[in-house]
Protein backbone atom coordinates (compact mmCIF):
# COMPACT_ATOMS: atom_id res chain seq x y z
CA UNK A 1 0.00 0.00 0.00
CA UNK A 2 1.58 3.54 -0.88
CA UNK A 3 2.06 5.34 2.22
CA UNK A 4 2.29 9.57 2.19
CA UNK A 5 6.25 9.44 2.65
CA UNK A 6 6.06 7.51 -0.68
CA UNK A 7 3.89 10.04 -2.76
CA UNK A 8 6.11 12.54 -0.75
CA UNK A 9 9.72 10.59 -2.02
CA UNK A 10 8.19 10.25 -5.64
CA UNK A 11 7.29 13.80 -5.99
CA UNK A 12 10.09 15.48 -4.35
CA UNK A 13 8.08 17.65 -2.26
CA UNK A 14 7.54 17.09 2.22
CA UNK A 15 5.48 15.15 3.97
CA UNK A 16 3.87 17.85 5.08
CA UNK A 17 2.71 19.19 2.12
CA UNK A 18 1.51 15.91 0.06
CA UNK A 19 -0.64 15.81 3.06
CA UNK A 20 -1.59 19.29 2.60
CA UNK A 21 -2.14 18.88 -1.16
CA UNK A 22 -4.00 15.75 -0.70
CA UNK A 23 -6.90 17.65 2.10
CA UNK A 24 -7.41 20.71 -0.33
CA UNK A 25 -5.11 23.29 1.76
CA UNK A 26 -5.24 26.55 0.78
CA UNK A 27 -1.60 26.76 1.70
CA UNK A 28 -1.01 24.54 -1.38
CA UNK A 29 -0.80 26.10 -4.89
CA UNK A 30 -3.51 24.34 -7.32
CA UNK A 31 -0.09 23.39 -9.53
CA UNK A 32 0.91 20.85 -6.52
CA UNK A 33 -2.06 19.59 -5.91
CA UNK A 34 -2.78 18.35 -8.92
CA UNK A 35 0.12 16.78 -9.69
CA UNK A 36 -0.64 15.41 -5.90
CA UNK A 37 -3.75 14.22 -6.76
CA UNK A 38 -2.96 12.53 -9.70
CA UNK A 39 -0.08 10.78 -8.39
CA UNK A 40 -1.75 8.97 -5.50
CA UNK A 41 -4.92 8.45 -7.90
CA UNK A 42 -2.56 6.41 -10.02
CA UNK A 43 -0.43 4.69 -7.61
CA UNK A 44 -4.35 4.07 -5.38
CA UNK A 45 -3.20 6.06 -2.34
CA UNK A 46 -5.75 5.36 0.34
CA UNK A 47 -5.25 7.34 3.54
CA UNK A 48 -5.07 5.31 6.95
CA UNK A 49 -7.89 6.03 9.01
CA UNK A 50 -6.90 4.43 11.69
CA UNK A 51 -4.35 7.34 11.86
CA UNK A 52 -6.67 10.16 10.85
CA UNK A 53 -8.82 9.09 13.61
CA UNK A 54 -5.63 9.63 15.98
CA UNK A 55 -4.89 12.72 14.42
CA UNK A 56 -8.42 14.22 14.55
CA UNK A 57 -10.36 12.65 17.46
CA UNK A 58 -12.82 11.94 14.95
CA UNK A 59 -14.27 8.38 13.61
CA UNK A 60 -15.98 9.83 10.84
CA UNK A 61 -18.08 7.10 11.51
CA UNK A 62 -21.97 7.19 12.49
CA UNK A 63 -23.68 4.86 14.54
CA UNK A 64 -27.80 4.16 13.27
CA UNK A 65 -29.63 2.32 15.46
CA UNK A 66 -33.52 1.19 14.33
CA UNK A 67 -35.89 -1.33 15.59
CA UNK A 68 -36.29 -3.00 12.51
CA UNK A 69 -35.90 -2.92 8.29
CA UNK A 70 -38.32 -5.49 7.62
CA UNK A 71 -40.59 -2.27 8.11
CA UNK A 72 -40.23 -0.36 4.87
CA UNK A 73 -40.14 3.05 6.65
CA UNK A 74 -37.17 2.41 8.34
CA UNK A 75 -35.35 0.57 5.29
CA UNK A 76 -36.22 3.80 3.25
CA UNK A 77 -35.17 5.90 5.67
CA UNK A 78 -31.87 4.03 5.87
CA UNK A 79 -31.22 4.47 2.55
CA UNK A 80 -31.36 8.08 2.92
CA UNK A 81 -29.12 7.68 5.69
CA UNK A 82 -26.83 6.10 3.83
CA UNK A 83 -26.56 8.18 0.64
CA UNK A 84 -26.06 11.38 2.86
CA UNK A 85 -23.03 9.93 5.00
CA UNK A 86 -21.17 8.67 1.80
CA UNK A 87 -21.96 12.20 0.53
CA UNK A 88 -20.21 13.42 3.48
CA UNK A 89 -17.10 10.81 3.64
CA UNK A 90 -18.84 9.01 6.91
CA UNK A 91 -19.47 5.46 6.93
CA UNK A 92 -22.46 4.01 9.21
CA UNK A 93 -22.33 1.10 11.74
CA UNK A 94 -26.03 -0.07 11.64
CA UNK A 95 -27.61 -1.84 14.59
CA UNK A 96 -31.05 -3.56 14.97
CA UNK A 97 -32.45 -2.99 18.12
CA UNK A 98 -35.50 -6.12 17.24
CA UNK A 99 -37.88 -3.53 19.08
CA UNK A 100 -36.20 -4.80 22.25
CA UNK A 101 -34.91 -2.18 25.20
CA UNK A 102 -31.58 -5.19 26.09
CA UNK A 103 -30.66 -4.85 22.24
CA UNK A 104 -30.52 -1.02 21.85
CA UNK A 105 -28.57 -0.88 25.38
CA UNK A 106 -26.25 -3.68 24.26
CA UNK A 107 -25.95 -1.17 20.83
CA UNK A 108 -25.50 2.05 22.44
CA UNK A 109 -23.00 0.61 24.64
CA UNK A 110 -21.36 -1.31 21.86
CA UNK A 111 -20.65 1.44 19.59
CA UNK A 112 -20.17 4.30 22.12
CA UNK A 113 -16.66 3.09 23.33
CA UNK A 114 -14.99 5.36 20.39
CA UNK A 115 -16.46 3.50 17.24
CA UNK A 116 -18.37 6.08 15.96
CA UNK A 117 -18.87 9.87 17.04
CA UNK A 118 -22.70 9.91 17.20
CA UNK A 119 -25.81 8.17 17.11
CA UNK A 120 -28.69 8.52 15.17
CA UNK A 121 -31.87 6.02 16.21
CA UNK A 122 -35.38 5.46 16.33
CA UNK A 123 -36.28 4.18 19.69
CA UNK A 124 -37.38 0.00 20.19
CA UNK A 125 -41.11 -0.06 21.08
CA UNK A 126 -40.27 -1.90 24.33
CA UNK A 127 -38.38 1.44 25.08
CA UNK A 128 -41.34 3.13 24.75
CA UNK A 129 -43.89 1.46 26.75
CA UNK A 130 -41.56 0.50 29.58
CA UNK A 131 -40.59 4.58 29.22
CA UNK A 132 -36.86 3.88 30.27
CA UNK A 133 -34.63 6.38 28.67
CA UNK A 134 -31.80 6.11 31.11
CA UNK A 135 -29.08 4.79 28.65
CA UNK A 136 -29.38 6.83 26.06
CA UNK A 137 -29.15 9.91 28.57
CA UNK A 138 -26.05 7.98 29.29
CA UNK A 139 -24.89 8.57 25.97
CA UNK A 140 -25.51 11.81 25.97
CA UNK A 141 -23.84 12.51 29.32
CA UNK A 142 -20.66 11.42 28.20
CA UNK A 143 -20.86 14.12 25.14
CA UNK A 144 -21.43 11.97 22.11
CA UNK A 145 -24.22 13.05 20.50
CA UNK A 146 -27.53 11.45 19.66
CA UNK A 147 -30.10 12.19 17.12
CA UNK A 148 -33.04 10.64 17.39
CA UNK A 149 -36.12 10.39 14.42
CA UNK A 150 -39.65 9.36 14.18
CA UNK A 151 -39.70 7.74 17.33
CA UNK A 152 -38.68 10.42 20.29
CA UNK A 153 -38.65 10.86 23.67
CA UNK A 154 -39.97 14.47 24.68
CA UNK A 155 -37.37 14.11 27.72
CA UNK A 156 -34.40 13.91 26.61
CA UNK A 157 -33.28 17.10 24.91
CA UNK A 158 -31.43 16.24 21.26
CA UNK A 159 -31.87 17.01 18.29
CA UNK A 160 -34.70 15.23 16.67
CA UNK A 161 -36.27 14.90 13.01
CA UNK A 162 -40.02 13.72 12.81
CA UNK A 163 -43.28 13.86 10.84
CA UNK A 164 -45.80 16.33 12.41
CA UNK A 165 -47.73 13.20 13.20
CA UNK A 166 -50.73 14.81 14.89
CA UNK A 167 -51.20 17.50 11.95
CA UNK A 168 -50.98 15.00 9.21
CA UNK A 169 -54.13 12.80 10.90
CA UNK A 170 -55.72 16.01 11.45
CA UNK A 171 -55.64 16.65 8.31
CA UNK A 172 -56.67 13.91 6.36
CA UNK A 173 -59.28 13.30 8.95
CA UNK A 174 -60.87 16.55 8.26
CA UNK A 175 -60.48 15.87 4.21
CA UNK A 176 -62.53 12.51 4.68
CA UNK A 177 -65.19 14.38 6.31
CA UNK A 178 -65.38 17.66 4.31
CA UNK A 179 -64.39 16.51 0.90
CA UNK A 180 -65.82 12.82 0.82
CA UNK A 181 -68.91 13.30 3.44
CA UNK A 182 -67.73 10.38 5.48
CA UNK A 183 -69.42 10.32 9.24
CA UNK A 184 -68.14 7.03 11.01
CA UNK A 185 -64.33 6.86 10.60
CA UNK A 186 -63.00 3.96 12.08
CA UNK A 187 -59.27 4.65 13.15
CA UNK A 188 -57.30 1.08 12.98
CA UNK A 189 -53.78 1.02 15.00
CA UNK A 190 -51.24 -1.51 16.21
CA UNK A 191 -48.96 1.03 17.68
CA UNK A 192 -50.90 3.10 20.11
CA UNK A 193 -48.34 2.68 22.56
CA UNK A 194 -45.44 4.43 20.44
CA UNK A 195 -45.00 8.51 20.41
CA UNK A 196 -46.11 8.16 16.93
CA UNK A 197 -49.05 6.45 17.32
CA UNK A 198 -50.28 8.78 20.15
CA UNK A 199 -50.02 11.85 17.95
CA UNK A 200 -51.46 10.34 15.27
CA UNK A 201 -54.84 9.09 17.66
CA UNK A 202 -55.52 12.82 18.96
CA UNK A 203 -54.70 14.13 15.78
CA UNK A 204 -57.36 11.65 14.60
CA UNK A 205 -59.87 12.90 17.82
CA UNK A 206 -59.55 16.41 17.68
CA UNK A 207 -60.66 16.32 14.11
CA UNK A 208 -63.37 14.57 15.04
CA UNK A 209 -64.40 17.04 17.72
CA UNK A 210 -64.36 19.67 15.47
CA UNK A 211 -67.18 18.80 13.47
CA UNK A 212 -69.12 16.70 16.46
CA UNK A 213 -68.28 12.96 15.72
CA UNK A 214 -67.39 10.12 17.74
CA UNK A 215 -64.09 8.83 17.59
CA UNK A 216 -63.80 5.24 16.60
CA UNK A 217 -61.03 3.29 17.51
CA UNK A 218 -59.61 -0.56 16.51
CA UNK A 219 -56.66 -1.20 18.89
CA UNK A 220 -55.05 -4.34 17.40
CA UNK A 221 -52.07 -4.33 20.14
CA UNK A 222 -49.95 -7.66 19.31
CA UNK A 223 -53.22 -9.37 17.40
CA UNK A 224 -52.00 -12.64 15.93
CA UNK A 225 -54.60 -12.32 13.35
CA UNK A 226 -54.89 -8.89 12.03
CA UNK A 227 -56.93 -10.30 9.04
CA UNK A 228 -59.19 -11.74 11.18
CA UNK A 229 -59.62 -8.56 13.79
CA UNK A 230 -60.00 -6.30 11.11
CA UNK A 231 -62.94 -8.54 9.19
CA UNK A 232 -64.74 -9.44 12.79
CA UNK A 233 -64.81 -5.52 13.14
CA UNK A 234 -66.19 -4.77 9.94
CA UNK A 235 -68.72 -7.49 9.59
CA UNK A 236 -70.48 -6.06 12.99
CA UNK A 237 -70.31 -2.01 12.35
CA UNK A 238 -71.55 -1.63 8.57
CA UNK A 239 -71.99 2.02 9.46
CA UNK A 240 -67.92 2.36 9.00
CA UNK A 241 -68.04 4.49 5.76
CA UNK A 242 -64.04 5.08 6.36
CA UNK A 243 -61.10 3.59 7.93
CA UNK A 244 -57.52 5.44 9.07
CA UNK A 245 -54.41 3.23 9.12
CA UNK A 246 -51.78 5.05 11.77
CA UNK A 247 -49.03 2.35 10.26
CA UNK A 248 -47.53 1.12 6.71
CA UNK A 249 -49.84 -2.42 6.98
CA UNK A 250 -53.13 -2.90 8.48
CA UNK A 251 -54.92 0.13 5.78
CA UNK A 252 -53.59 -2.71 2.75
CA UNK A 253 -55.05 -4.97 5.29
CA UNK A 254 -58.44 -3.30 5.74
CA UNK A 255 -58.77 -3.07 1.56
CA UNK A 256 -58.42 -6.71 1.32
CA UNK A 257 -61.29 -7.10 4.33
CA UNK A 258 -63.78 -4.40 2.89
CA UNK A 259 -63.25 -6.57 -0.38
CA UNK A 260 -64.07 -9.99 1.15
CA UNK A 261 -67.48 -8.18 2.66
CA UNK A 262 -68.49 -6.91 -0.60
CA UNK A 263 -68.06 -3.27 0.30
CA UNK A 264 -67.56 -1.04 -2.53
CA UNK A 265 -64.52 1.31 -2.54
CA UNK A 266 -64.34 4.03 -2.79
CA UNK A 267 -68.45 4.55 -3.08
CA UNK A 268 -69.17 3.89 0.74
CA UNK A 269 -66.15 3.55 2.11
CA UNK A 270 -62.44 5.03 1.65
CA UNK A 271 -59.44 3.95 2.82
CA UNK A 272 -56.65 6.13 3.91
CA UNK A 273 -53.01 4.71 5.58
CA UNK A 274 -49.43 5.79 5.88
CA UNK A 275 -46.92 4.80 3.57
CA UNK A 276 -44.14 5.69 0.74
CA UNK A 277 -43.37 5.87 -2.90
CA UNK A 278 -44.43 2.84 -4.00
CA UNK A 279 -47.18 1.69 -1.16
CA UNK A 280 -50.18 2.44 -3.79
CA UNK A 281 -48.85 -0.84 -5.93
CA UNK A 282 -49.06 -3.23 -2.86
CA UNK A 283 -52.67 -3.18 -3.14
CA UNK A 284 -56.18 -2.70 -5.34
CA UNK A 285 -57.57 -0.35 -5.50
CA UNK A 286 -54.13 1.72 -5.01
CA UNK A 287 -54.36 2.90 -1.37
CA UNK A 288 -54.18 6.46 -1.01
CA UNK A 289 -51.78 7.13 1.82
CA UNK A 290 -50.15 10.12 3.89
CA UNK A 291 -46.29 9.69 2.55
CA UNK A 292 -44.29 10.29 5.44
CA UNK A 293 -40.54 11.03 3.17
CA UNK A 294 -39.26 8.06 4.95
CA UNK A 295 -35.46 8.86 2.38
CA UNK A 296 -35.60 12.52 3.41
CA UNK A 297 -35.91 11.95 7.37
CA UNK A 298 -32.59 9.83 6.43
CA UNK A 299 -30.94 12.78 4.62
CA UNK A 300 -32.31 15.55 7.23
CA UNK A 301 -30.92 13.19 9.97
CA UNK A 302 -27.04 12.82 8.89
CA UNK A 303 -27.32 17.10 8.24
CA UNK A 304 -28.49 17.54 11.34
CA UNK A 305 -26.23 15.03 13.31
CA UNK A 306 -23.07 16.73 10.88
CA UNK A 307 -24.12 20.41 11.87
CA UNK A 308 -23.58 19.51 15.96
CA UNK A 309 -20.62 17.45 15.04
CA UNK A 310 -19.24 20.57 13.54
CA UNK A 311 -20.54 23.55 15.42
CA UNK A 312 -19.57 25.27 18.81
CA UNK A 313 -22.47 25.67 20.95
CA UNK A 314 -24.82 23.99 19.22
CA UNK A 315 -28.10 24.48 20.47
CA UNK A 316 -30.99 21.09 19.91
CA UNK A 317 -33.67 21.64 17.59
CA UNK A 318 -36.46 19.44 16.08
CA UNK A 319 -37.12 19.40 12.41
CA UNK A 320 -40.36 18.65 10.95
CA UNK A 321 -39.95 16.95 7.30
CA UNK A 322 -43.59 17.88 5.90
CA UNK A 323 -45.65 14.87 5.05
CA UNK A 324 -47.81 14.40 2.02
CA UNK A 325 -51.50 13.30 1.28
CA UNK A 326 -51.50 11.21 -1.90
CA UNK A 327 -54.94 10.32 -3.02
CA UNK A 328 -55.53 7.32 -5.13
CA UNK A 329 -57.83 4.82 -6.24
CA UNK A 330 -58.89 4.12 -2.07
CA UNK A 331 -60.53 7.36 -1.78
CA UNK A 332 -62.82 10.04 -3.20
CA UNK A 333 -61.26 13.26 -4.77
CA UNK A 334 -64.73 15.31 -3.92
CA UNK A 335 -68.28 14.62 -2.97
Amino acid sequence: MTTLKELSKLLNISVSTVSKALNDSHEISDTTKKRVNELAEKLNYKPNRIAQQLKTNKTRTIGVILPTVTNPFFAEVLHGIEMAATNNDYDIIVCLSNETLNKEKRSLELLSNGSVDGFIMAVAREGQVKQEINHIQTILDSKIPVLMFDRVVDEIKCDKVIVDDFQSVYEVTEHLIEKEGRKHILLVSNIEELSVGKLRIKGYTKALEKYNLKPNILKLDNALDVEKSIHTYLSKNSEIDAIISIDHITGIVAINMAKKLGREIPNNISIVGFGYEHTELLSSPKISIIHQKAYDIGEMSVKLLLERLNTENHKAQTVIVPSELKLSESSKNSL
